[in-house]
């Protein structure tokens, strides 16, 4: 035990020792995207920041040839130049801008009289705008805690400038509606060494080995530095809004005169090689897990071949002893297995014969359903066809077309009626909805009223005034209701009176269907919806014996039931008896 436990310690070790190079190679490998992704947003904000500046730098330029301008520099009047300036300021939003002459005296600005500039000759940028250039300057108003860039362009008159346009800019206005929502830190400080931009607050006129200290200096942000892999690494002490870890990364603006720098927090390289580290030291553990369990299982079948050697030769003396007895037991059971599987060849070969037979059943029973079903509307068809022949031959064009468009209603159905009948031999089922049931009697006797008027039967239809709805499937009522017309026909084939009578009896619960004929009645009731089972002459209509019963289980589907009897008066009746709908609307 001792030994196994000092393994374990020492694979223990092995582990973390191997996690923690795996942690190291995973972080230092996250960290080269991270300072390109880095560069690539420190030198977008420091082009968002130049443009924004440059901006206002344009203003002064084109301001510099405006004629108000030109004149009052000049020693003129001009009362438009405030509205100018004003004018100027209002659309491109610096916080002033200012006019002056060669002497440095503001001649004018977009303030007004409220201006608090002064003699501008002690300034940089205006000395550089008279030398003939664009001026630039920032400069940091301790006691109010504002940071103010100056542009100034030249005003010319024969290539030598005899005054100057200035724009004051606000860096509180551009950081706001610029790049203050950006989630790293970012800060630009000076040549002096103060941070003069960033969209931290907090970073705000602190000194980074400033070489002119401000009059109330700030300390800058405390930290340590650690180079890895070629990366800088800032450990700070965990201001709000800057990141404890980050990658310190910067980047020199000259044409603002600053440096951009960027901390971006190495969190989520942190949690990447945690998360690599973490799964290598599971797949190593679980590996250990395995070798120890397999040592241990090796271990302990030698110890169970030692105990079964033991016991193997006990067992040995008492097998000498049994062996004939177990011989002549073999021999019965060898008898005995030869045949249970002679019985087992036989049962499997019965078996297969049931499943074919039942196969070729299924097959019959199908075909038949399929051939009896479409011959009703198949003979529709053929009478629409007809008619829409007479029609126009007479030149009826638009009741041809009502046949033609009957035609290809009944090409539908007998797809879906295709469809029904397969979907009925699988047991499957399309779901049950409201049907109208007067609009399904009507669509039965359309498709059958060729052969009632050829055959001259008459229809007694006691339809109701109003639609009534019950519980089932429409394409398969028609089914049914249209075997049980033609049925009916075909046992008034040699009456003298031929008459069919329907009519439909609604309950709140339910409903049914009655069809009556005034044929010779039914022979046996009780055998009418058994498969196969029919009192029609072979070769009369084609009887099989499986209208019924199809229409029995279609009936069933909907959750209904259907009956036939005898008419008191004579004739034979079915009754089908469907749930009456919940509601007064057919559902989609």
């Amino acid at each position: 035990m001792p030994r196994r436990f000092g393994a374990i310690i020492a694979y223990l070790c092995a582990v973390t020792g191997f996690s923690a190079l795996v942690w190291w190679f995973a972080f230092t490998a996250a960290l080269t995207p991270l300072a390109e992704r880095g560069h690539a947003d420190l030198s977008l904000a420091s082009d968002r920041l130049v443009g924004e500046l440059q901006r206002f730098q344009q203003v002064g330029v084109l301001l510099a040839d405006h004629p108000s301008l030109l004149s009052l520099a000049k020693g003129g009047v001009d009362p438009d130049a405030f509205s100018v300036l004003l004018e100027a300021a209002d659309k491109t939003g610096p916080l002033e801008i200012f006019l002056v002459g060669a002497d440095g005296e503001v001649l004018a600005s977009s303030k007004g009289v409220k201006t608090n500039e002064r003699n501008q000759n002690s300034k940089a940028y205006f000395q550089r705008a008279m030398d003939g250039a664009l001026g630039a300057s920032h400069f940091l108003i301790e006691d109010i805690g504002a940071r103010i860039f100056y542009f100034s362009a030249p005003l010319l008159a024969g290539g030598a400038p005899f005054g100057a346009v200035v724009v004051k800019v606000d860096i509180e206005a551009v950081e706001e509606s610029d790049w203050r929502g950006d989630p790293q830190a970012i800060f630009f400080t000076d040549e002096a060494g103060v941070v003069f931009v960033s969209n931290r607050s907090e970073l705000l006129f602190r000194e980074r080995n400033a070489l002119i200290p401000l009059e109330n200096p700030h300390p800058f942000l405390e930290h340590s530095t650690q180079i890895i892999s070629g990366h800088e690494i800032w450990r700070t002490n965990g201001w709000p809004y800057i990141p404890a870890r980050a990658l310190h990364l910067t980047q020199p603006v000259p044409v603002i005169g600053m440096t951009g720098e960027v901390l971006i927090s190495t969190a989520p390289a942190e949690r990447n090689a945690w998360l690599q580290a973490l799964v290598a030291a599971a797949l190593c553990v679980t590996f250990g897990a395995f070798l120890y369990l397999a040592s241990e299982r090796r271990r302990g079948l030698a110890d169970l071949l030692a105990v079964e050697a033991e016991a193997k030769a006990e067992l040995e003396g008492r097998v000498q002893l049994r062996t004939q007895e177990l011989s002549n037991a073999n021999t019965d059971l060898r008898r005995e297995i030869t045949e249970r599987e002679e019985a087992e060849s036989a049962l499997k070969q019965a078996q297969a014969d049931l499943v074919q037979a039942s196969k070729l059943t299924a097959l019959g029973e199908m075909s038949a359903g399929i051939s009896h079903e479409l011959n009703q509307p198949l003979m529709a068809i053929r009478s629409f066809a007809e008619n829409a022949e007479v029609f126009l031959e007479r030149g009826n064009t638009e009741v041809a077309g009502q046949n033609l468009a009957r035609i290809s209603e009944l090409s539908r159905r007998m797809g879906r009626i295709i469809k029904n009948l397969r979907a009925f031999a699988r047991q499957e089922y399309e779901p049950i909805t409201n049907v109208d049931i007067c609009s399904v009697v009507d669509a039965v006797l359309e498709m059958s009223e060729e052969r009632l008027l050829r055959e001259g039967i008459a229809v007694d239809w006691q339809r109701p005034q109003t639609s009534i709805w019950a519980r089932g499937g429409e394409v398969r009522l028609q089914q049914v209701l249209t075997n049980l017309l033609a049925n009916a026909a075909d046992a008034m084939d040699a009456s003298a009176l031929k008459k069919v009578s329907i009519r439909i009896d609604a309950q709140p619960e339910t409903c049914r269907i009655h069809l009556r004929d005034f044929g010779p009645g039914i022979d046996a009731p009780e055998k009418i919806f058994d498969p196969f089972y029919s009192t029609k002459k072979i070769g009369a209509a084609e009887g099989m014996g499986l209208g019924l019963s199809i229409s029995y289980g279609l009936i069933q589907s909907f959750g209904g039931n259907i009956r036939g009897r005898n008419h008191p008066e004579g004739g034979a009746e079915f009754i089908v008896e469907l749930a009456a709908a919940r509601t007064g609307v057919q559902e989609e």
